[in-house]
């Protein structure tokens, strides 16, 4: 039943016997066999939300109704102007605009597989995307043509490279009616680039069913929006955290979402209280960021998610003293699409990320590959309506295992159920035979008064294997020596785990995402 012309990405699939097990527990998982992500743009209009904001920016909106006649004019240029065939992909390269918006919607309204890429991407970092997924369309913001233009000497099987230039003006003659590609519920929508944190980038394939199950998953039972609500963040679209946060949460209920006009924390604070937004996602660094700000200016938020790295339990509890506010923690992955463990309201336990996301299982693996029961300790696997395709990798062999996600994290269940995060597998220190997770030193630094910031790893020592090493930032005027940092920890976990070497630096490397790159602390060269 697919409609794709261009077959290439479900040629380029995993074997199914490669596929994780899928699970449609909800009612609401029954997607139809025929299903169009962007269609449910078009069911915020049957629930009466045409004339709502749908995006807040600057001093002006755009209501559902005019969102959906955009996307259909860009559909239409992209189909009847550029040629797109569906199946085509479409890179978009572009920062969180009213515009990058409509062009979502537009490109799985005309049968397009959307490739959103990090707007900082450097020439020869898209060049790697290009040629990894056969792009033959691209849109970009107008400013970032030139770094695109290289890119395609790398990639000539980039054809068509259209700017936001170029898509306002020709929307203005386009019909504002585009009749949605009817494509199968499992034809590809979306190939979501990892974002680098172990080095080469890999491609993950997500459905046009999957968009929607992101929605009627952790949005539906966990986030619970309204109407009323007013989404903000600071993840790029094309970040799968923030194409949920942004574009298919609030659509899915008839909510709004407020953009930036640029880049800043104290910005991000200003529009917060202009638009009297009450629903935040950014990450542990953004609520760093925003607790350095004017809080009376956030005012109006009630819902604050925290994903894309681990939320430290000093963090939560500093949020929570000065807004109120228990942030939603949750752990998601690129390959899930969106987040699957998690907890709301009186179910959070600080420390803790929580428990599946209904609609999800989640399990520990212990050494054998094997479930582990009750307590324990091991690698987090889940299985659910989403799963891991790798777009022509090998490396899918090494996420899925015996039908499950498993993510690469290490976690502990307690008796109650929750999932406590312990650390990546590959951040696992292990110190004359002790097992000692990053997180847990780096949650024990982030308690001292000094420390804006820090990364911990484990570097090699021919006495103990291995050693712990702090990659320290500190708060702007403040002082604080290694040995100081050292007995802090000490004093407040276990003596054994603290850090042996601690390196001040202004920065820690990391991702268009905002994730640590500790790969690079222990390669520093």
């Amino acid at each position: 039943m697919s409609a794709h012309v261009d077959t290439f990405v479900r040629d380029n699939l995993p074997p199914q016997d490669q596929w994780p097990e899928l699970k449609f527990t909800l009612p609401e998982l029954q997607f139809p066999a025929l299903f169009n992500a962007s269609s449910i743009l078009d069911r915020a209009i049957a629930n009466n939300h045409g004339a709502r904001n749908a995006v807040l920016y600057s001093s002006d909106a755009i209501s559902y109704g005019l969102l959906l006649e955009e996307a259909n004019r860009i559909a239409h240029v992209l189909a009847q102007a550029f040629g797109l065939k569906p199946g085509n992909r479409v890179l978009i390269h572009s920062s969180n605009t009213r515009l990058s918006m409509a062009v979502w919607w537009a490109v799985w309204r005309a049968g397009g597989v959307a490739v959103g890429t990090m707007p900082m991407l450097r020439a020869h970092e898209l060049a790697v995307i290009l040629n990894k997924a056969q792009i033959s369309h691209a849109i970009v913001d107008t400013q970032r043509a030139g770094e695109l233009e290289q890119a395609q000497r790398d990639a000539p099987v980039l054809k068509h490279i259209l700017t936001t230039d170029d898509i306002g003006e020709r929307m203005t003659s386009a019909p504002s009616e585009y009749a949605l590609v009817a494509t199968a519920a499992d034809d590809p929508a979306l190939i979501a680039f990892t974002s680098g944190t172990t080095g080469t980038p890999k491609g993950c394939v997500h459905l046009h069913r999957d968009i929607a199950a992101m929605a009627e998953t952790f949005s539906r039972h966990v986030l619970r929006p309204k109407s009323t609500d007013v989404f903000i963040g600071t993840p790029p679209l094309a970040f799968t955290f923030g194409l949920g946060a942004g574009v298919i949460f609030p659509a899915n209920v008839g909510a709004a979402t407020a953009i930036c006009p640029k880049p800043g924390f104290d910005v991000l604070a200003d529009t917060i209280e202009q638009h009297r937004a009450t629903t935040l996602f950014t990450s542990p660094t953004g609520y760093r960021a925003l607790m350095k700000q004017d809080l009376s200016k956030l005012g109006s938020l009630h819902t604050c998610v925290s994903a894309g790295e681990h939320l430290p339990r000093a963090t939560s509890d500093q949020w929570f003293e000065r807004t109120g506010i228990r942030i939603i923690d949750g752990i998601g992955s690129t390959e899930m699409i969106h987040i699957f463990v998690s907890a709301r309201g009186n179910d959070i336990r600080p420390g803790a990320t929580g428990k599946a996301v209904p609609g999800y299982e989640a399990t520990l693996l212990d050494e054998n590959d094997q479930p582990i029961e009750g307590e324990g300790e091991g690698r987090l696997a889940i299985k659910g309506p989403t799963g891991c395709r790798y777009l022509a990798d090998d490396r899918q062999r090494n996420y899925v295992i015996n039908g499950w996600n498993v993510t690469g994290d290490v976690y502990q269940r307690d008796s109650e159920g929750y999932f406590r995060y312990i650390a990546r597998a590959d951040d696992m220190i292990i110190s004359s035979g002790y097992n000692i997770g990053a997180p847990e030193v780096e949650n024990a630094l982030l308690t001292h008064d000094a420390v804006a910031e820090c990364a911990v790893v484990g570097v090699p020592d021919e006495e103990r294997g291995q050693i712990v090493k702090a990659f320290v930032v500190l708060k702007e005027g403040a002082h604080a020596t290694g040995r100081t940092l050292q007995d802090h920890v000490k004093e407040t976990i276990a003596p054994y785990k603290y850090p042996r070497a601690v390196e001040f630096v202004a920065e820690l490397p990391k991702t268009y995402t905002g994730k640590v790159q500790r790969f690079k602390l222990r390669s520093p060269s």
